[in-house]
């Protein structure tokens, strides 16, 4: 593929609460390679969950264009978008968002019943996951019955499973302790040597560094964009 897997161009988008307008983002211009690992860094309240929710489209820029695999998402309707997402797109959540009655094999399997996916290709695809982030001895656990570090790599099984274009990563670590926070950056780090292309919002100037690329916001603008010479391999 020629050119970036993700261009955001202008993009704006402003949120209106009683007559008031709040410019969550202004004029953000963006390209990720396929391959690349990029941070997405800031202060609370800068744009960077909601750039993420434009990136993942699960929502829509006030203004600007975004192309997705070549492709611009404008006009898409909203099962076109689920589509896209469940096929293209793999997110981890920082509240992890595993379903509580269902086990560590079915959390993982359940996006993929929705391509209509036969069930032995399922199979294949949930047990590489779950071997991949150490997980396939867990497989018939519930979520309540794991430590959130665990949890959270059920929930990259879940999200690498599809083998998605891209992974999305919305503050990983943030409801875990240092040491499986760090077990958690190492894993995202083996799957972006693995080939995966990886898109991670984090408040930690620690795991930004492990990105080729980190991107500061602030007030909705990228103020500073600079390769991590230091990044950690």
């Amino acid at each position: 593929m020629s050119g970036p897997l993700l261009r955001l161009d202008g993009v704006t988008k402003v949120f209106l609460t009683d007559e008031i307008e709040t410019h969550a983002l202004s004029g953000i211009h963006l390209d990720i390679k396929q391959g690349e690992y990029v941070s997405i860094a800031g202060p609370s309240g800068c744009g960077k969950s909601t750039l993420l929710s434009i990136l993942g489209l699960l929502d829509s820029p006030t203004a600007g264009t975004y192309l997705l695999n070549g492709k611009p998402v404008q006009g898409l309707n909203l099962s076109e978008r689920a589509r896209i997402r469940n096929r293209e797109i793999g997110f981890i959540f920082q509240s992890f968002n595993l379903i509580g009655d269902l086990t560590v094999y079915e959390n993982v399997e359940l996006p993929l019943t929705y391509r209509g996916m036969s069930s032995v290709e399922r199979r294949q695809r949930v047990n590489a996951a779950l071997e991949k982030v150490g997980m396939a001895h867990r497989a018939n656990h519930l979520p309540s019955q794991l430590s959130g570090g665990q949890q959270q790599r059920v929930a990259v099984a879940r999200a690498v499973a599809g083998e998605p274009l891209i992974l999305l990563a919305d503050e990983p670590t943030g409801n875990l302790d240092s040491t499986n926070g760090e077990a958690v950056m190492e894993l995202l780090r083996e799957l972006h040597r693995a080939g995966a292309t990886i898109c991670m919002v984090t408040h930690d100037a620690r795991f930004a560094k492990h990105a080729d690329r980190s991107i500061q916001l602030f007030d909705g603008r990228v103020v500073e964009e600079e390769a991590a010479a230091t990044a950690v391999v």
